[in-house]
Formats: structure tokens, sequence, C-alpha cells
């Protein structure tokens, strides 16, 4: 379960990253892409929000059972921060790069993103993932606190079908043959006797 919520978390912080971290590289005055140490924190960044959720994922596994809401509960908590917290970052973000992301002037005919753009579009991806996962989560608990109360109710004992016939000790005779003679008709030869007359 941490791993499938994990998933989507760390696309979501990836964006978050990028919005926090993110910073063209300056030379001469002029604006380039971000360095390769830039893209390497904020890959880093992002792999905190993922780890935080696996790491209930782990802690969940001594709890059994339950640890399906530990881990649930921690990337619920995660997914409501996230979006909040990265709304913070896009007036930033968009202070950095004053030309936008493609480093191009706005009134340029070949200007892809113009300033503030990729920012806002990052932050609905970010919403729109978290909403998703929450979901994911909030799911994944309902399912398990249904398939708990079925366990505590027996349900599973009804599903099973009936109890398996219990061995006495005593002689008991077979409902579909019968007792068995040495002289049966059925089985020539039974007890080293030979039908008569067959």
């Amino acid at each position: 379960m941490a791993g499938l919520l994990a998933v989507p978390v760390f696309i979501a912080a990836l964006l978050a990253a990028s919005l926090a971290i993110d910073r063209p590289h300056i030379v001469g005055g002029h604006e380039h892409p971000p360095t390769d140490g830039t893209e390497a924190k904020i890959w880093l960044a992002a792999l905190i929000a993922p780890a935080i959720v696996l790491a209930a994922g782990g802690a969940g596994l001594a709890l059994k059972r339950y640890g399906v809401y530990l881990t649930a509960l921690t990337a619920v908590v995660v997914c409501v921060l996230l979006p909040r917290v990265s709304h913070g970052w896009i007036a930033r973000h968009t202070h950095r790069f004053p030309l936008g992301v493609d480093l191009i002037k706005d009134s340029d005919s070949s200007n892809l993103s113009s300033r503030g753009e990729w920012e806002h579009a990052a932050q609905e991806t970010i919403r729109s993932i978290t909403h998703w996962t929450l979901g994911l989560a909030i799911a994944a608990i309902v399912i398990t606190t249904l398939l708990e109360i079925r366990r505590r109710k027996g349900m599973d004992a009804i599903l099973s079908g009936p109890a398996p016939a219990t061995i006495t000790g005593e002689g008991e005779v077979s409902p579909v043959l019968g007792p068995v003679v040495g002289g049966s008709k059925l089985i020539p030869g039974l007890f080293g006797r030979r039908p008569r007359g067959g």
C-alpha cells in the first residue's frame, strides 16, 4: 500500500520541489537553464515526501493489518500539506524566472511559456494529483475497515461452507455403498471369495 501511495506523492513532490528550489543559471547577466547541481537538489528534495509515506508503511508492518491505517493516514497528511506549502512557492519561483521557464520574453514570437504560466500549471497539477491520492488513501481506509468488520462478525465462517465431518472411531456405514460383504457382486473376488452364478 505504501508503494502504491508513494508514487503519486513523489510526482507531486517533484513539482513542488521545482517550485521551491529551481532557479536559472545566470552568466553575464543572461539567464540559462538550471545547473546539474540544482536539478540534483530538486530530485533529492522530491524524495522526502514519498520517503515519509514509505517509512510509515515500514512501521505499519509491525501493526500487521492495522498498518494500512498508519500508511493511509500518513499519505492523507502529506497530500493535505503539500499543495498548501507549494502554493507559497509560486510567487518566489515566478520572481526567479522573470522571463518564464522557457527563458524567452513574453513579447517574443517564439515564447512557449509566459511568465508565471508554468508555476500555476504546476500548482494545479500538484492539487490534482494529491486529490486523487487522497481518494485512494481514504478508499484504502474504508475497504480495510469493512474487511475488519466482516472478519469480526464472522462472515468468513459463513462463506467457507459446512464444517468437515469428525471421525468418532465407531463403525460407520458408507451412505453410498452400504455395508460391504465379502460376496459382493459389485467387487468380484473381494476377500478371496468369488461370486456364484455371476
